[in-house]
C-alpha cells in the first residue's frame, strides 16, 4: 500500500499538512491536516509498506500495544481511503 501520486506531505505553520499537486489539484480541493502519529503513518506509506508494517513501526516508534495500533491504522487507513489518496500496491 502507497501514498498515490501527487499528494506532498509539507509543514505549514508548524502543522503537517497533505497537499495535492500536479492532476491531484482538480480531484482534491482543499487540505488535510495531520497529527504527528498521522504524520509519521503518511512518512511510512510514501515509502510503501502492509498494513502488518504500518502497525509494527507505529508500535515501535510510539511504543504503543498492537491493539492500540492497530486500532489507531485502520482508523488512519480508512480516513484516507475515503479520501482516495491511497494507491493499494
Amino acid at each position: 500500500m502507497k501514498i498515490k501520486e501527487n499528494y506532498m506531505l509539507r509543514k505549514i505553520a508548524g502543522e503537517s499538512v497533505v497537499v495535492p499537486f500536479g492532476d491531484a489539484v482538480l480531484n482534491f480541493q482543499g487540505m488535510i491536516t495531520l497529527n504527528d502519529t498521522g504524520a509519521f503513518l503518511w512518512q511510512q506509506l510514501a515509502q510503501g509498506c502492509t498494513l502488518t508494517e504500518l502497525m509494527e513501526a507505529l508500535v515501535e516508534e510510539y511504543e504503543v500495544d498492537r491493539t492500540t495500533a492497530a486500532r489507531d491504522v485502520e482508523a488512519f487507513i480508512s480516513k484516507m481511503a475515503q479520501e482516495n489518496l491511497l494507491d493499494a500496491d
